[in-house]
């Protein structure tokens, strides 16, 4: 008796946090190699370090961007732009499997997803795609955005004498902070540049250890939120899910960090909390006397010169955003931002900084598109002549 050929596995990306989805292809361990993300920005990441990849497989439903964001998003930015990319739903969706289609997506699983037949329609894509690009030889790959040659140079020139003469200051500050309180005197955290790209950033500590985990209690104070005065008061269930059968959802299942919600009162949760994209609290307790004058003089940042000898960062730019605020900035009206050059000082910094009032979320994300579509060499000139007076503020912020 002969025995059936085993079949080419096939190396999958799966982008989202259905744990039933999921184990449905890590079960099919004869047919796939998988690698995983839960949301589509740092699915983008690793996608631009994996060459090889057979099929990008998404929920539709994913915290920050849907699998259709993500799918343009990839395209835009040229990264895996003729892989099969297909969208998957625990249920039916007929609007967005319109969508889809609309937006030349390969192919919409909305019922009983079966990985055999997922397998059977990656391979035929493959060998449809591969014969579309060789009748196409005019296809010419999108670049991404690469920092101008006069730009890059000022930045080393810049960076390395700033270092070079700031250094005693810096070893100075970095004892001041280890003798108010324990831990690193240097804060690294991950943050999204250029082409939301992430990488290490570095800063001075300002705050005690443990910061992070007692920003959820002071949210209330963000400078940002727009209805900290609202007292809004949450319910921890959904409303049309509890006159629903145990185990029912109204709306498509959303995973976030492994919890299942349902994408309705996920929405509504964000719209009730006004959670807004950027953080910046007024007389942060979490500072200490030291971290207090490093911020107001904005010694805290210096470490950031190391980021942009590195070529993370350019020494004007917007400012690259932490991953939680990155993660809600994919849309078409402010993704603009992402495809200029990451900067320590930039637009907005110097438009509001320093001046009294607050700066709206609107503002912010509209001078940094503003910035991204117009920088040039002589206005970055202009611009670090202008923060110079910005960095001693009158305001802690």
């Amino acid at each position: 008796m002969v025995e059936p050929a085993l079949k080419e596995k096939l190396r999958i990306f799966y982008i989202g946090g259905n744990p039933e989805i999921i184990s449905l292809f890590q079960n099919a361990q004869n047919l796939f190699e998988i690698k995983t993300a839960e949301n589509g920005l740092s699915a983008i990441n690793q996608l631009k370090d994996l060459p090889f990849i057979d099929a990008i497989i998404s929920e539709i439903v994913l915290p920050g961007a849907n699998g259709l964001d993500v799918a343009k998003m990839l395209k835009l930015k040229g990264i895996h732009s003729s892989t099969t990319f297909i969208i998957v739903s625990g249920e039916k969706d007929t609007v967005n499997k319109k969508t889809a289609f609309e937006q030349r997506i390969d192919d919409f699983y909305d019922h009983d997803i079966n990985p055999e037949d997922i397998y059977n329609r990656i391979t035929f894509l493959k060998k449809h795609k591969d014969y579309l690009i060789r009748l196409d030889e005019n296809v010419k790959p999108v670049r991404e955005y690469k920092i101008p040659v006069e730009k890059r140079i000022f930045d080393i020139l810049v960076s390395l004498l700033a270092l070079l003469f700031l250094s005693p200051v810096i070893l100075f500050i970095m004892l001041l902070i280890r003798l108010e309180s324990k831990g690193k005197v240097y804060y690294t955290s991950k943050r999204v540049g250029t082409g939301y790209r992430i990488f290490e950033f570095y800063k001075l500590r300002s705050m005690r250890v443990g910061a992070d985990a007692a920003l959820k209690d002071l949210k209330h104070l963000n400078q940002y939120d727009i209805d900290n005065e609202s007292n809004v008061i949450l319910i921890e269930e959904c409303p049309r899910c509890a006159k629903l059968a145990e185990g029912e959802l109204c709306s498509p299942p959303l995973f976030s960090e492994g919890k299942k919600i349902c994408e309705y009162w996920y929405n509504e949760n964000r719209k009730k909390k006004a959670s807004a994209t950027f953080i910046k609290i007024k007389d942060d307790p979490r500072i200490t006397k030291i971290g207090k004058f490093i911020r107001n003089t904005s010694i805290d940042e210096l470490p950031q010169l190391l980021n942009v000898l590195k070529g993370d960062m350019s020494v004007v730019g917007n400012r690259p955003l932490p991953l939680y605020e990155a993660e809600m900035l994919t849309s078409d009206d402010w993704s603009e931002r992402f495809m200029g050059p990451a900067g320590i000082t930039g637009l907005w910094q110097v438009e509001k900084r320093g001046k009294k009032g607050k700066m709206s979320e609107e503002e912010r994300k509209a001078l940094d598109n503003q910035y991204a579509k117009t920088y040039s060499f002589w206005g970055d000139i202009r611009l670090i002549l202008r923060t110079i007076p910005a960095l001693f503020q009158k305001e802690n912020v």
